[in-house]
């Protein structure tokens, strides 16, 4: 009931969105009024101001809906920097509690839906997995589920009836939920899962002819020698046999052109060319694994 019978008042100072970087409080005086039914329990009763301020708020409206929106697009620390440089000192905290007291807003009927597990405790041994649902063409999450069960996730589809794509990776639990609650819907995989399967393929394809690769491109790290290093060896390998035709030993031939014996010997039996000679060699694995390719 009204009432017009005023029992006293009192000041309230709701903080307001800052105004030229200097903090703004409302000064306002609510009146308190006395219930003129007897039978009430509660003798006095606030009026409310709709629209400028909640019941029990100490900030108006306007400036909670922007720490909201601040919150929602930051989620953290950074949300309580953000505040405080445009003149608002407040908390992650208390950014992260108006957060969570908007309401939920309205979410569509999804059409596609993707599937996907999702895991809590992370680096636990007790790690518990649960079912993430997004609508894939928005790309926004539709619900979490407490458990990743077939008959959990049919029961939710089954709740969905305009569900017609369900988009999934090879879980058999998830194939079996999406048969089961969603029997009208057509299920592909995800293009994540795709990608990844043919990246695996290429790779192993590419892992089993990697000789085969190596002799159609040489490895950069060893270039090709140059001429100069030809005139070297041929050099060098003429003086290793003027030497040794002079009476040298092997030894005292490497001492004096910093080789090694083993060195000294491979000159020793190579052409002047600075080539081992040796039996002619057949056909290489490499060589039958590019004749066996395809064109």
């Amino acid at each position: 009931m009204w009432s017009r019978r005023i029992h006293n008042s009192y000041l309230r100072f709701p903080a307001d969105v800052p105004s030229g970087g200097r903090r703004v409080a409302l000064c306002l005086r609510v009146r308190r009024f006395l219930c003129l039914v007897i039978s009430c329990g509660r003798r006095t009763f606030a009026e409310q101001l709709p629209g400028l301020t909640p019941r029990y708020g100490r900030r108006t409206e306007r400036l909670r809906t922007t720490l909201a929106a601040v919150g929602l697009a930051l989620a953290g620390r950074a949300d309580a920097r953000v505040a405080r440089a445009f003149g608002v000192s407040v908390s992650r905290s208390t950014v992260l509690r108006l957060v969570r007291a908007l309401p939920d807003p309205e979410i569509p009927a999804p059409r596609v839906v993707g599937v996907d597990e999702y895991a809590t405790r992370r680096g636990r041994h007790c790690r518990h997995y649960g079912t993430v649902l997004a609508d894939v063409e928005s790309r926004r999450p539709v619900d979490l589920l407490p458990d990743r069960e077939a008959s959990t996730q049919a029961a939710w589809l089954a709740k969905q009836p305009g569900v017609e794509v369900v988009c999934r990776d090879r879980a058999p639990f998830f194939a079996e939920g999406a048969t089961a609650g969603a029997p009208q819907a057509v299920q592909v995989a995800d293009r994540w899962h795709l990608w990844h399967n043919l990246s695996e393929a290429a790779e192993r394809c590419v892992a089993g002819h990697r000789g085969c690769l190596q002799v159609l491109a040489p490895d950069p790290a060893q270039p090709a020698p140059g001429p100069e290093k030809f005139e070297d060896t041929r050099a060098n390998h003429a003086t290793v046999h003027e030497l040794l035709a002079a009476g040298l030993s092997r030894r005292a031939i490497g001492r004096q052109l910093r080789m090694t014996s083993r060195t000294v010997k491979l000159r020793r039996r190579s052409h002047p060319g600075g080539t081992v000679p040796g039996p002619v060699a057949g056909p290489t694995i490499q060589t039958r694994c590019l004749q066996a390719l395809p064109g």
